[in-house]
């Protein structure tokens, strides 16, 4: 352990100083020249990714910071798919914004900088190895988030949208704290690693434990979108503006499924039955409640919003299944490597979703409700086609990434002798694909509701090529990345495995 490695941090501080750079330059830039901001936060992304790139192949599980931040495949897989989500989503959102003036008037290139932080606190988080620098890195992914929730004051939706998912956010945050609290309470630390030893010794107060886990996983809850937590989600993806929206669906998922493992994983292995017994409640409430919900939706972003909670409930399914009794070390790779599919398939089809819509929408039209779908074949049959690869790969059909997303979480599932989730799940998930099929159908067979032409930009059509080939490439051949997957998590798992305390709930050959 490297007490300071600063190498190891070389993303983040890329990343640090490229926005502050960029804050500085667009201070002096006029509004037609808001491009060059644009053009330099894809540049710093770009920056940013290229240190966790050259450390692909490093398997070594390295600490610094006194032990607070960690280098290992897994950070540096989920670092730079998050940078290239970040990338998709600056590319899918540029003319939207501009048209909507949201870098314009007293607002300058704000949008780009506060979306460059949140990407810094998600990469702090995906490192986090103490809760001091977890919750620090949740608190600078948020607050720009809730920033550009609001950017667009003068409306009362945006601002309605905003102060909710401030005060749920806020909510969510005190849960977290409350539970990290107590946990560093009944063990004296807040390092991952220690609270793991301490929870395997025995000789701390398990009550206090199992409520700080309840809390900490309620914080994590929120910060997901599950059920019974999701209340936020709807409301603030409808009422975001959708450049927005797909700042906050895609790329915290990511994030997301790196805390769930970091903290229940690497912090609080010990007390698999406690945590595992509420992912089981999440994930069932979060599937029925996302595909139920979703069936009365005519806002197409809420009904987003309702599939995300859905989805979010299955890749629960996925790290719930790695543990069971008789349980070796494969059972648990193959559940957390399902969930880390799942989870880089949702945020790659999401994305191509939501740059249809941002493709789709002009000046004084949102293009997000169900009835501007209708008839989209007639009026620009590529577009049409694209969003018919992200229904059906959402939907779960075959040769898409869904459909193998959803088949290896199924596998885990029943390979934790949980058949009962599984029979849940895909009940829960044929319900789920009537909203998405109505969508294709008003697609296809339905005549069109608007007669304006559809303009996009070169960037965005040939960014939606792009989403659209890897949707469907990594479902005909998803072995390679489900083998990446496998590698980072066993690889993440090794720490804990050469200290002796995961064997002490799991034998493995």
């Amino acid at each position: 352990m490297n007490d300071m490695n600063l190498a190891l941090a070389y993303p983040e501080i890329i990343l640090l100083v490229c926005a502050l750079g960029i804050l500085v330059v667009d201070m002096y830039l006029p509004q037609k020249r808001r491009a060059v901001t644009w053009g330099l936060s894809l540049a710093a992304v770009v920056l940013c990714a290229l240190p966790c790139f050259h450390l692909l192949p490093v398997s070594e599980v390295t600490y610094t910071f006194s032990g607070m931040f960690v280098s290992d495949p897994l950070s540096r897989m989920l670092k730079l798919c998050t940078c290239l989500a970040m990338f998709v989503t600056l590319v899918y959102s540029r003319r939207y914004i501009d048209e909507r003036r949201m870098t314009g008037g007293f607002i300058g290139g704000e949008f780009y900088v506060l979306a460059l932080f949140s990407l810094l606190g998600q990469m702090i988080v995906i490192s986090g190895a103490n809760f001091l620098v977890l919750y620090l890195g949740i608190e600078l992914m948020s607050l720009p988030l809730y920033a550009l929730t609001a950017m667009r004051r003068n409306d009362v939706r945006v601002s309605e949208a905003a102060i909710k998912y401030f005060i749920l956010g806020m909510l969510g945050s005190g849960f977290l704290l409350y539970g990290i609290s107590m946990l560093y309470g009944a063990t004296g630390s807040l390092d991952f690693a220690d609270i793991l030893k301490a929870c395997v010794s025995g000789e701390i107060n398990e009550t206090v434990l199992v409520f700080g886990v309840v809390f900490v996983v309620a914080g994590m809850a929120f910060k997901l979108g599950v059920a019974p937590f999701h209340m936020w989600v709807p409301d603030v993806y409808e009422g975001a503006p959708s450049s927005v929206t797909l700042l906050i669906g895609g790329l915290p998922k990511l994030t997301a499924f790196a805390l769930f493992f970091r903290v229940l994983v690497e912090g609080m292995w010990p007390l698999v039955i406690s945590w595992q017994q509420m992912l089981i409640v999440m994930a069932v409430l979060s599937m029925a409640i996302g595909n139920i919900i979703a069936l009365r939706q005519t806002n197409l972003k809420r009904m987003l919003a309702y599939s995300g909670i859905a989805h979010g409930g299955f890749t629960l399914l996925g790290m719930l299944s790695g543990v069971f009794d008789g349980a070796v070390l494969q059972h648990t790779i193959d559940g957390w490597s399902a969930a880390l599919f799942y989870t880089l398939a949702y945020v790659l089809v999401f994305s191509g979703a939501f740059g249809v819509m941002l493709a789709m929408a002009r000046a004084g039209f949102e293009a997000e409700l169900l009835d501007d779908m209708r008839g989209l074949n007639k009026r620009s049959p590529w577009l049409a086609f694209m969003m018919l690869l992200f229904m059906l790969s959402m939907t779960g059909l075959p040769p898409l990434i869904g459909f193998y997303a959803k088949l290896s979480v199924l596998e885990a599932v029943v390979g934790a002798g949980r058949i009962w989730l599984a029979v849940i799940a895909i009940v829960l998930s044929v319900i789920g694909a009537f909203y998405y099929l109505n969508v294709v159908r008003l697609m296809y067979f339905d005549a069109p509701s608007d007669s304006e032409k559809i303009v996009m930009s070169g960037e965005v059509r040939v960014m939606l090529v792009l989403n659209g080939l890897a949707v469907l490439l990594l479902g005909v051949f998803p072995g390679g990345l489900m083998s990446w997957c496998e590698s980072v998590i066993y690889r993440a798992l090794s720490h804990s495995l050469s200290e002796g305390v995961i064997i002490t709930v799991l034998s493995y050959p």
